[in-house]
């Protein structure tokens, strides 16, 4: 790349900081079916800050294993800017994935990581870059995350590994992310961190992006956002359905638990959702089963048993009622 790709002549925002210092370099490394926009998301507010400040604080260069085109989550095919290659002291290594990210990361890409954690370097994942991660063996008593879709399927994975459910966690030498603008948040927490907060205001506002309340910000809209009510009880209903999808709770037990009588809480669930609270707390167990049946190669009666059915019979008939497909079949039709 030339110092042009780098930096790039902008229309009027410019801000002037005092760094004659050597720029910082990223390294992201796309695995097969990786997702685009955290990538883009990533690579943009970099692309931005060198822009405003007419300088070279930040080069960003894209890898696979071996140095080919390689083709996204949504079709198209990236052309790299090199194979696989060790870091330098001062650089940053991300691995990039995206749907399927069990079954992506092939040995050069482990032993890759390995090396780099093993020298000291500052490694991450993006979107589902953390099933790489957990598969060198990188991720150990750190924070990290990734993106809320896939995470049933990695905890089924990796059992002793719980991600979080902020948009990016940074702890020491790991870095992670989930997808979509996750990445931008991330980036600019560390443009902020190195060349100032004035800086990442004047890149978000360039990127169109209000930032998030910090490292601890959730991924998901809670469930008052969801459903539109601030219903305490309901919210208290749903977080406790939530947490209890391998071993369902019954309603008795539900009320009992919430302190609340059957006839209320099935009033509040009719009020709110049009539903009954069974109906919903079905429905979240076979939502639970289609990310593991996307993101795990588990078996339907392992599926089943996670998502609190003792039956893989009955399990696979209701997956089929409301996915129109039985399991085995919607396993196939992916492959």
């Amino acid at each position: 790349m030339t110092d042009d790709t780098f930096v790039q002549k902008g229309a009027s925002a410019t801000l002037a900081i005092p760094y004659d210092g050597s720029p910082q370099d990223f390294y992201f490394l796309l695995l097969p079916k990786a997702t685009m926009l955290p990538v883009a998301a990533a690579i943009e507010p970099l692309r931005i800050a060198n822009q405003v400040t007419n300088s070279k604080l930040y080069r960003w260069f894209i890898m696979t294993e071996d140095g080919e085109p390689m083709r996204c989550s949504n079709g198209m095919m990236i052309t790299p800017d090199l194979p696989l290659q060790p870091l330098s002291s001062d650089a940053l290594g991300f691995v990039c994935a995206g749907v399927e990210p069990q079954s992506t990361a092939g040995e050069a890409t482990l032993n890759w990581l390995r090396r780099e954690s093993r020298f000291g370097r500052t490694v991450g994942g993006i979107c589902t870059g953390a099933f790489a991660l957990a598969q060198a063996g990188l991720i150990r008593d750190q924070s990290f995350t990734l993106h809320w879709e896939n995470q049933p399927g990695f905890q089924e994975s990796f059992p002793d590994l719980e991600p979080t459910a902020n948009t990016f966690e940074i702890s020491g030498s790991l870095m992670t992310c989930g997808g979509g603008n996750a990445a931008t948040d991330l980036m600019l927490n560390l443009i902020e961190q190195r060349h100032g907060k004035q800086l990442a205001i004047i890149v978000a506002d360039m990127c169109l992006h209000a930032r998030s309340s910090g490292q601890a910000a959730p991924q998901k809209s809670n469930f008052a956002v969801a459903i539109g009510s601030r219903n305490q009880r309901l919210l208290n209903a749903l977080q406790l359905m939530q947490s209890a999808i391998e071993e369902p709770l019954s309603i008795g037990q539900l009320c009992e638990r919430l302190d609340i009588s059957r006839r209320q809480l099935e009033r509040l669930f009719s009020r709110y959702l049009n539903q009954s609270p069974m109906h919903v707390y079905f429905d979240m167990r076979l939502s639970h089963a289609f990310a593991l049946m996307n993101e795990t190669s588990m078996s339907v009666t392992e599926i089943a048993l996670a998502s609190g059915f003792n039956s893989s019979t009955h399990f696979s008939r209701q997956f089929k009622r409301k996915f129109g497909a039985s399991p085995h079949f919607f396993r196939k039709g992916w492959n």
